[in-house]
Formats: structure tokens, C-alpha cells, sequence
């Protein structure tokens, strides 16, 4: 086995046990809340399957799918944004700016409008959607290779053409597919169940360790294409998995929860200049991404009485000022483009 070798960096490893208590924290005030309150000290127990059986079975059974969508699909938004940003050397560059959730949406809003979904659910149309829209993006940005700013703006070319199809569905729909459709595309974690938690958690369960994986290859293309060739790295062939993987996460990702406005955007960013590191790290960034999701739909849930607001609406409003602040940085750097 070749020998492993890397860099330890100290506040980086004490931003992702700050990032993890945190998440864990948030995780078990989300599920306090509901109908029956429970204390927080009962939620603990309960996860670990003790304490009182009525309580076992709320926690359980009944909050625990929502917490963990909300979980995980923070934790593969914040990943795949950061997978995307280092491989384009872009901040501006996200799964949102470059059309797969909006892929992802009109391949839903079609079935749902249409009735296309042929039994398939929400689910597997959002999952086809986010996947055929980076087929596409990814074919046509190929001129005998890719580059990230190619990536970038055939995305975005890519993400109006998939936002006016939307729109147009949605106006061609009745009054209630309409309704139901714009339930998803603003994000949304209300009645999820197991069925919508267990693919999520497979997914992740092999795609976060190959992003991790792809991590110190993803550094070098940083150097630059030419270079990184001159130091032995196959630039095609690692631009191509990171696409696949951060493709990957995305979709079930988005697939889950619905595509949730700005948290592949923002959470690498955030976890960037907490790290004060030259690149977006990714377990901090799937960490940031986490508490972004959990922390929005606790907003989302409590800020009116009686009302629970989908979790998108909390991160859209909250992630708009972000995306200014990152354009203004781009464009007094002379990167945006």
C-alpha cells in the first residue's frame, strides 16, 4: 500500500467538530417540535431508543424522516457545491447556477402537470431530471475537452432554457397541479418519510466518500490545467468524475427535498472563509450546508404560528444577499466573467 501523507490543519479540524456539534444540536431541537412537544433531553433518549414508548414512536417513527432529509440533503447540497466551485475555480459556480435543480424541476413539474410520471413519483423525476440536464450541459461544453468557465455558461444557457419550460408548464397546468408542483419547487421538507430518507442515505453513503476521495485531485486542478498535466494528473478524466459525483449528489439530494434555493451556493463560501483555506473544504462544507438546512427550516417551522413555511423560502431570502455579496467580490476581482 503507498505510503499516505497530508496536511493537518488545526482550525480546520476545529471548525468541523464546532460545524458537527452544531448540526447535532439543531438536529435534535427540530425534532422538540411539533404537535406534542418534547423536551430535549426526552429526543436524546428517545433516539437511542429509550424512555417512554409514546415518545420512542414520535421521535421515531414520525420526525425523524424529516430531520434526517434535512440532514443529509444539507450535507450533499454543501458537498457538491463545493466539488463544483474548486473544479471551476468559480464561487459563482453551484448546482443552481448551472441548471440541474432547475432540471430536476421541470422534469417534476412535467409529470406532475402532464402526467407523465408513469408511477415513478416526484422522487425518480427529480432524480431523471437533475441527471439528464448535466448530460446535456456536460455534451455540449465538450470542444475536444471541457473547461470550467465553458461548464459555466452553457449552464446557465441550459438553466433559463429549463426555468421558461417550467414556467410554461406550470401556466399550461390547472390550478391544482400548479399548486402541487410549486409545493416542491420551492424546497420543501413538510411530510417526508422513510421512503424519501433511505435512498438519500445510500446515495451518500458512497458518493461522500469518493468526493472525499477526489479532494486532493481537485487541489491540483486548481494549479490550472496545463499544470496540473505537467504534474501527471488526467484533467478530463478527474473533471469528469467530479462532475459525476457532485452530479450525483445533487440529484438525489434535490430529489429528497426539492431543490432547496442557495445552499450549494452559500455553504461552501461560508465554510471557505470560516476555514480562511483556498478553497471550499468539503466536510466543512457539507457540515455548513447541514446546519444552513436544519437552521432554515427551524426558522421555517416557528416563525409563523400555526404555519409551516417550506424551508426554500427561509434559504432563498436568506441566500439572496449572498449571492449580491459574492457578485460584487467577483466583479472587483475581475473573475465573474
Amino acid at each position: 500500500m503507498p505510503p499516505v501523507s497530508g496536511v493537518l490543519r488545526p482550525r480546520l479540524v476545529v471548525l468541523c467538530m464546532v460545524l458537527g456539534v452544531g448540526t447535532f444540536l439543531l438536529f435534535c431541537w427540530g425534532l422538540t417540535i411539533g404537535d406534542y412537544p418534547i423536551a430535549f433531553a426526552d429526543v436524546v433518549r428517545a433516539l437511542g431508543g429509550s424512555g417512554d414508548p409514546g415518545t420512542v414512536l414520535v421521535v421515531q417513527d414520525l420526525r425523524l424522516p424529516r430531520a434526517l432529509v434535512g440532514l443529509l440533503a444539507g450535507i450533499a447540497f454543501g458537498v457538491s457545491g463545493a466539488l463544483f466551485q474548486t473544479m471551476t475555480r468559480n464561487p459563482l459556480a453551484s448546482p443552481d447556477m448551472i441548471g440541474l435543480t432547475q432540471g430536476a424541476g421541470t422534469a417534476v413539474v412535467a409529470g406532475i402537470v402532464l402526467g407523465w410520471d408513469g408511477g415513478l413519483g416526484t422522487q425518480s423525476l427529480g432524480l431523471f431530471g437533475a441527471l439528464a440536464t448535466a448530460l446535456l450541459v456536460y455534451l455540449l461544453a465538450w470542444r475536444r475537452g471541457t473547461t470550467g468557465y465553458r461548464i459555466i455558461l452553457v449552464g446557465i444557457g441550459v438553466s433559463w432554457m429549463c426555468a421558461s419550460a417550467t414556467d410554461y408548464l406550470m401556466a399550461k397546468g390547472g390550478r391544482f397541479e400548479a399548486q402541487a408542483a410549486l409545493g416542491w419547487l420551492v424546497g420543501n421538507l413538510n411530510g417526508r418519510t422513510w421512503g424519501e430518507t433511505r435512498p438519500l442515505a445510500v446515495a451518500l453513503a458512497v458518493l461522500l466518500p469518493t468526493a472525499l476521495l477526489l479532494g486532493r485531485l481537485l487541489r491540483t486542478l486548481q494549479l490550472g490545467d496545463d499544470i496540473a498535466t505537467g504534474l501527471g494528473t488526467r484533467v478530463q478524466s478527474v473533471r469528469l468524475a467530479v462532475l459525476l459525483t457532485g452530479v450525483g449528489l445533487i440529484a438525489f439530494a434535490t430529489a429528497a427535498a426539492g431543490p432547496v434555493a442557495f445552499v450549494a451556493l452559500a455553504a461552501p463560501q461560508i465554510a471557505q472563509r470560516l476555514a480562511r483555506t483556498a478553497w471550499p473544504p468539503t466536510v466543512a462544507s457539507g457540515l455548513t450546508g447541514a446546519l444552513v438546512v436544519l437552521g432554515g427550516d427551524l426558522i421555517a417551522r416557528t416563525l409563523v404560528p400555526g404555519t409551516e413555511l417550506p424551508v426554500g423560502i427561509v434559504t432563498g431570502v436568506l441566500g439572496a444577499p449572498i449571492l449580491l455579496w459574492l457578485l460584487v467580490r467577483a466583479d472587483r476581482a475581475g473573475s465573474g466573467g
